[in-house]
């Protein structure tokens, strides 16, 4: 039986790295991160998904779909949202092998 490594099962069920399929994957990875880290946050701070709306003017609905990713959002609904948790936020951008960090 062949024994594969971490990296080199990745290339085979999800693809190699820069393609359009890991691409997709390594996005989505991300959106459910995001939702995660929403619903921590806001739970850590006692909030409803209702007092969550509340507070930056959207309906319970729209928390809840954030949370379980149903939805694409936008940078600027991501920041108003952590923004009412006080919560610190960091994004990695990487362009052509340089890195630039936005706090």
């Amino acid at each position: 039986m062949k024994t594969y490594s971490l990296d080199e099962a990745q290339d085979l069920i999800i693809g190699k790295l820069g393609t359009p399929r890991r691409d997709q994957f390594e996005f989505e990875l991300k959106l459910e991160l995001i939702g995660d880290m929403i619903k921590t946050a806001r739970k850590e701070r006692d909030l409803t998904q209702e007092q969550l709306g509340e507070i930056i003017g959207v309906k319970k609905s729209q928390i809840s779909k954030l949370e379980n990713n149903v939805q694409n959002v936008t940078i600027g609904t991501i920041m108003k949202v952590f923004s009412a948790l006080k919560a610190k936020v960091n994004f990695r951008v990487e362009l052509l092998n340089n890195e630039v960090n936005i706090a």
